[in-house]
């Protein structure tokens, strides 16, 4: 079974940093695109960024591009997402998600999700 467990989410001040972190277990994702997604209450879910699996192959929302970045260590089967000078507008609970196939910018290609952790950026 596969599960997704994300951590590292918390309160921080605008212009500070969190670094969140997405631990995969269930089956081997070496060729998984694995994705980071946002949600505010009453939204829709929203694509910040994702990582293939051949390197390079890394994506980002405008919104977040210069600021955050996407890595993957797979020898520890886990994604991480360094979020710098972050904003109150970056406030959201933030999600991990596998696929295998699919748009890496769209929520309903992700096969797999985990529950979230919550990013608050609030003076």
């Amino acid at each position: 079974q596969v599960h997704l467990v994300e951590s590292g989410g918390g309160l921080v001040q605008p212009g500070g940093s969190l670094r969140l972190s997405c631990a995969a277990s269930g089956r081997d994702f070496g060729t998984d695109t694995m994705g980071w997604f946002r949600q505010v209450p009453d939204n829709d879910r929203e694509f910040v960024a994702a990582i293939g699996w051949v390197i390079g192959d890394l994506h980002y929302a405008d919104s977040v591009k210069g600021r955050f970045t996407v890595s993957r260590d797979d020898a520890k089967n886990t994604v991480y997402l360094q979020m710098n000078r972050l904003r109150p507008e970056d406030t959201a609970r933030y999600y991990c998600a596998t696929q295998r196939a699919g748009n890496p910018t769209t929520a309903f290609s992700y096969e797999y999700w985990g529950q979230g952790t919550q990013v608050t950026v609030s003076a």
